[in-house]
């Protein structure tokens, strides 16, 4: 338990710049209106649209809160408050299946453009997953990049799990090939696949990773297969805009945010949830390897908000 509530703290701080952007800006909103008028919720749209929300997230949750306010007959600001925290938390949550691959044999792709953390994330997932009991394999199949299989060796000596990788600049599918095998033959639960982050290349990288299901799908068609998209939270509306194209690209399941310590736009973590339709299953808030958790919306908001628990 220790380690979560290390974690919510390391959140609540490391939120604190988007908090300055967002709930000052709610807080000073809240306490110069006395009563719900229009200009109040333009007010309000302003301050969530510079948060890094969006337009179509910041639209939902303002018709959500004035269904709510006039169900409730809300007349004073300050009781508004809550209902907003509570819409944003239904805006984010998760729902109860996310996590279903964690529980079977599964292979975890990870994908994203090279400089979000895309390897550190696969080493920081398997140390998550392999302190939750779980027999981890990783495979270094970002054989581009030449710093990727390093750096890759390195997380897995951490976090203690076995690594499969090819030489610099091999064929990224047969490292894939090797991986299954290794992880069928070891029983391995989970199986997680660092892949090139070139996207400006989209066509050779669209083959690539289409090579790489079929791969698993032939040679392990027991295996669950997870696509999970590494997003850095710093680069905000950006970082939709490649989980648009990444999409196009393959069936991605779930969103990795990283670096959301030290950013004023971790705003974007509720708008690409509701932008995408996918959910955010972790995320990142630091360097060390526990700095990765399940993302929970209830927390990320109480953090967001300094609501005490």
């Amino acid at each position: 338990m220790g380690e979560k509530k290390g974690f919510f703290s390391k959140l609540k701080a490391g939120l604190s710049k988007t908090r300055d952007n967002l709930v000052k800006g709610i807080d000073s909103l809240f306490s110069g209106y006395s009563e719900i008028d229009d200009d109040f919720y333009e007010e309000l749209e302003e301050i969530l649209i510079m948060a890094d929300l969006g337009i179509n997230v910041t639209t939902e949750i303002i018709e959500d809160l004035k269904a709510k306010v006039k169900e409730n007959k809300i007349k004073e600001a300050k009781l508004c408050k809550q209902l907003l925290i509570d819409t944003i938390k239904e805006q984010m949550s998760v729902g109860e299946t996310a996590y279903d691959f964690e529980n079977k044999k599964c292979v975890i792709l990870m994908i994203g453009v090279n400089g979000v953390g895309k390897t550190t994330t696969v080493g920081k997932l398997a140390g998550l997953l392999k302190d939750n009991g779980k027999k981890v394999m990783v495979a270094a199949a970002d054989t581009f990049r030449v710093a990727a299989i390093e750096q890759l060796t390195e997380w897995a000596h951490r976090a203690n799990v076995d690594i499969v990788a090819g030489t610099e600049g091999a064929d990224p599918a047969a490292v894939v090939y090797d991986a299954v095998s290794a992880a069928k033959a070891r029983d391995v639960d989970v199986l997680i696949c660092d892949t090139a982050g070139r996207l400006h290349n989209k066509k050779n990288l669209m083959e690539e990773l289409k090579k790489i299901s079929r791969i698993i799908e032939k040679e392990y068609p027991e295996a669950y297969i997870e696509t999970l998209i590494v997003l850095d939270g710093t680069t905000g509306q950006n970082a939709i805009v490649q989980a648009r194209q990444f999409s196009e690209v393959c069936n991605i399941s779930g969103i990795v945010l990283t670096k959301l310590d030290g950013t004023a736009k971790g705003g974007i973590a509720i708008a690409i949830q509701s932008e995408m339709d996918i959910p955010v299953k972790y995320i990142g808030i630091g360097e060390k390897i526990d700095d990765l958790q399940k993302f929970n919306s209830e927390e990320f908001v109480n953090a967001l908000f300094e609501v005490q628990k």
